[in-house]
C-alpha cells in the first residue's frame, strides 16, 4: 500500500464526515478580515439610509471614488439634499475608543489588544474638500459625519460630527434649513455621478494602490522605515510573551522581514 493509499484509508472517512467545517472554517476567517468588515459597516449605513431617509428629499450615493490631482479618493457615502451634501466615513470596530479631534491617531482596545488607527475626522476632512472642489461649493453646504458601526464604546467624550449609526440619521434630518435649491439637488446629482470612477474591483484596487504609495512616501519623510529593506515600520502590539500588551514598530514586509524596533 503507498503513501497516498494509506492517507485516503484514514484521513477519507474524517473528510467525509467533517468536510463541510473546511469551508466554513475558511468563511470565519473571510468575515474577519478588516475588507468584510468595511462592507459591513458600509451595508449597515446604507440599509440605515434606505430605511429611515425619504428618497424623494434624499439621494444617496455609495461607494465613490473621485480622481484628484494626486490620484483619487474613496468616499463610502454621500447623501445628497436641499439641507446639504453630506459625506460620511464608516468605522465597522468593537471594543474602546479612544481618540479627540485634535489627534492624528486613535486608539482601539479589545481587551489586552491595543491598536492604533487613523482619525477618522481627519480622514473625512480630505474626502470633504475633495468633494468641495469637485463640486464648486461652499464650504456651509457641504457637511461631514463619521459613523462607527459595531459594539464600540466612546472612552473619551465622543466628538462632535462622530454619531453611531441611528446617531447618522438623526444628524442629517437636524438640518432642517435648506441651503440648496431643487435645481442645485438635480445639478449635484448629475456631477457626482459623472464625475466618479466607475465602480469596480479595478478601480478599488488601484485606489488602495495610491493610499498605500502615500502611505510609505510618508514614512520614508518622516524616517520611520526599515532599516533592513526600506519598507514602512508599522505600529503593532505583542500578543505573547513578556512583552505582551506592549506596542512596537514591526516591518511592513513581515513575515519576509521580521524587523523590528521600540516605541520612543
Amino acid at each position: 500500500m503507498d503513501r497516498t493509499q494509506l492517507l485516503t484509508q484514514t484521513f477519507g472517512p474524517l473528510i467525509s464526515a467533517y468536510g463541510w467545517l473546511i469551508p466554513l472554517f475558511l468563511l470565519l476567517s473571510l468575515l474577519k478580515t478588516r475588507a468584510i468588515k468595511g462592507v459591513f459597516g458600509e451595508f449597515k449605513v446604507n440599509l440605515a439610509a434606505r430605511l429611515f431617509l425619504d428618497k424623494r428629499t434624499y439621494t444617496l450615493f455609495k461607494n465613490v471614488t473621485l480622481p484628484t490631482t494626486d490620484g483619487s479618493t474613496q468616499i463610502d457615502h454621500i447623501v445628497v439634499s436641499r439641507y446639504g451634501v453630506f459625506v460620511i466615513e464608516t468605522k465597522n470596530m468593537k471594543g474602546w475608543i479612544y481618540g479627540s479631534p485634535q489627534q492624528k491617531t486613535w486608539t482601539q482596545k479589545i481587551h489586552r489588544h491595543t491598536t492604533s488607527f487613523q482619525n477618522p475626522l481627519h480622514q473625512n476632512y480630505k474626502h470633504t474638500q475633495a468633494l468641495q472642489a469637485a463640486l464648486n461649493l461652499d464650504s456651509g453646504k457641504i457637511f461631514s459625519v463619521v459613523v462607527f458601526v459595531g459594539d464600540s464604546t466612546f472612552k473619551t467624550p465622543m466628538p462632535d460630527k462622530v454619531v453611531h449609526t441611528r446617531g447618522y440619521i438623526r444628524y442629517l434630518k437636524n438640518k432642517v434649513r435648506p441651503v440648496l435649491s431643487d435645481s442645485d439637488v438635480v445639478t449635484i446629482c448629475g456631477q457626482i455621478q459623472s464625475g466618479r470612477l466607475k465602480p469596480s474591483i479595478g478601480t478599488h484596487l488601484n485606489h488602495v494602490k495610491h493610499v498605500k504609495a502615500l502611505v510609505e512616501a510618508k514614512q520614508r519623510q518622516q524616517g520611520n522605515s526599515c532599516a533592513q529593506c526600506g519598507k514602512p515600520m508599522v505600529l503593532r502590539t505583542a500578543r505573547k510573551g513578556d512583552h505582551q500588551g506592549k506596542q512596537f514598530w514591526g516591518c511592513s514586509g513581515y513575515p519576509k522581514c521580521r524587523m523590528t524596533k521600540q516605541v520612543v
